[in-house]
């Protein structure tokens, strides 16, 4: 991998496969009915089509459908690459294909060792629980020994909490069959269609599992009680020229912190994630409350950014043979200028 330096809404992406084929990706929005006084500012965020359908869209979905973005003058648009996946969502920002982008901090981390000037300038999770899920008949760790798991890129964090886990309850690497597949909806239908053992998944689906009579065998917190898991990343390069884009998309994600935590608007973010996941009301409410009721740090208060969570998973990334010492400084990989500009951080 390498990076050289330095109404209705309707967002279109095209790719270029290696066969020459052209594909055409429509995503479609509800678009802020509010009106700004100068022409709003374009901002173009990549996700992950994965992303996009699991909670961990909430902030952006939220932001964009209560008009928050909008509120701070910008057109703002979610674009998903095609191909997409962890790896490609820096690629995307050096291709023109998106302005900031979202990413799980150790693709950020591989990109910028790799030569990328991406860097993290703001949080959108902070610390996911995500659930071993097996399928029924499965009744502790033990009974996977010999059996599928599938788990996510063997590179980040998920498989990373993942195998702690598993080694915690007495299975080590060759005590099961994987399968690596991408995203928590392709792993939640692994499991429901019983191709899959036993699946890590994050929420809402681990609870829409269990409906369907899975069952959780341990939660990803019982290794990784703190770290920075998913970020905003733009290139400095970029970010250098456009400050004021930047500074006021962190106050509209502050924004939508705040309307995700205010309880009043517990019914708008349940909507807002059945929309996205295709979850139940149930399964919905299931995961705001595990967030908190009590708080447990999932979701910054305002996308302020917590460099000793990123150290962390520099130090996991380490542990897992992905990094090589000496282990780089978690400040080389952030820029908080744009949340100390909005007075976040």
């Amino acid at each position: 991998m390498h990076y050289a330096a330095g109404g209705r809404k309707v967002i279109t992406r095209i790719a270029k496969l290696p066969s020459g084929a052209v594909f055409l990706l429509l995503l479609i929005f509800p678009a802020s009915s509010t009106a700004a006084a100068d022409p709003p500012i374009p901002l173009r965020y990549a996700q992950a089509y994965s992303s996009l359908r699991s909670i961990f869209s909430l902030p952006i979905v939220i932001g964009d459908r209560e008009g928050f973005f909008r509120r701070e003058g910008l057109d703002f648009k979610v674009v998903v690459p095609i191909p997409g996946g962890a790896d490609k969502m820096i690629d995307a920002l050096h291709d023109d294909t998106a302005d900031i982008t979202h990413v799980a901090t150790p693709f950020l981390i591989r990109a910028a060792l790799a030569g990328s000037d991406g860097a993290a300038i703001a949080a959108e999770f902070n610390n996911p629980i995500y659930s071993l899920v097996a399928k029924p008949g499965i009744k502790s760790f033990a009974d996977l020994k010999g059996k599928l798991v599938g788990l996510a890129d063997e590179a980040g964090t998920i498989t990373m909490s993942t195998r702690k886990l598993l080694a915690l309850h007495g299975l080590s690497a060759g005590d099961f069959r994987v399968k690596i597949i991408e995203g928590t909806p392709a792993r939640y239908q692994c499991l429901v269609r019983g191709e899959c053992d036993a699946v890590p998944l994050g929420q809402p689906q681990d609870f829409s599992a269990v409906e369907k009579g899975c069952r959780v065998l341990g939660l990803s917190t019982e290794v990784v009680p703190e770290m920075l898991y998913t970020v905003t990343a733009a290139r400095r390069s970029w970010a250098d020229a456009h400050k004021d884009a930047l500074v006021r998309y962190v106050r509209g994600l502050a924004a939508s912190f705040k309307f995700i935590r205010d309880p009043a608007k517990r019914g708008a973010v349940m909507k807002a994630i059945v929309e996205a996941t295709d979850a139940s009301s149930a399964a919905a409410d299931q995961s705001l409350r595990l967030f908190f009721e009590p708080e447990r740090g999932v979701l910054p208060k305002q996308g302020e950014i917590t460099v000793k969570g990123l150290a962390r998973v520099i130090e996991y990334m380490g542990e897992a043979g992905t990094l090589k010492k000496p282990l780089p400084g978690a400040e080389r990989f952030v820029d908080l200028r744009y949340l100390a500009a909005a007075g976040i951080q």
